[in-house]
């Protein structure tokens, strides 16, 4: 990622982060409209999940920069999520769920640089924790 890059994911970041608890119910609205079956993967605690997806995506704007000694604890993660019956496709579903959510949260500021910017960011997230959980999925 460039410097401009990370740049724009933190600033449109900081201005959802007073929204975390909005913004994870919207996520997740945004994830289940585009895959119904994914609700069941969640349970009942839809908002404890949520919590921990904003912590983490907090954590992850903040060492944007030095995404390095995150990707241990987030491959952990992505072998946990085994578990959970979570799919290689379910990444990508996820992934646009933010982004859509993204969009309508900052409305006018989300533009294409700002939207490449946090597709980049997520895609390197994504791809390494695949490749943790699926090592043998070439497409995955």
């Amino acid at each position: 990622m460039t410097p401009e890059q990370i740049e724009l994911v933190r600033r449109s970041w900081s201005q959802l982060d007073a929204h975390r608890e909005d913004t994870a119910r919207l996520l997740y609205g945004r994830l289940f409209e585009l895959d119904p079956g994914l609700q069941a993967l969640f349970g009942n605690d839809l908002q404890a999940q949520g919590t921990k997806l904003m912590a983490t995506l907090n954590v992850v704007v903040t060492h944007i920069d030095h995404l390095v000694p995150l990707l241990p604890p987030l491959r952990q993660l992505a072998i946990r999520h085994l578990d959970w019956q979570v799919r290689p496709e379910h990444y990508d579903l996820l992934g646009r769920a933010l982004l859509d959510t993204l969009s309508n949260g900052l409305g006018d500021t989300f533009g294409p640089d700002c939207r490449d910017a946090w597709g980049a960011a997520y895609a390197e997230l994504a791809e390494a924790m695949k490749a943790a959980a699926y090592p043998g999925d070439q497409g995955g």
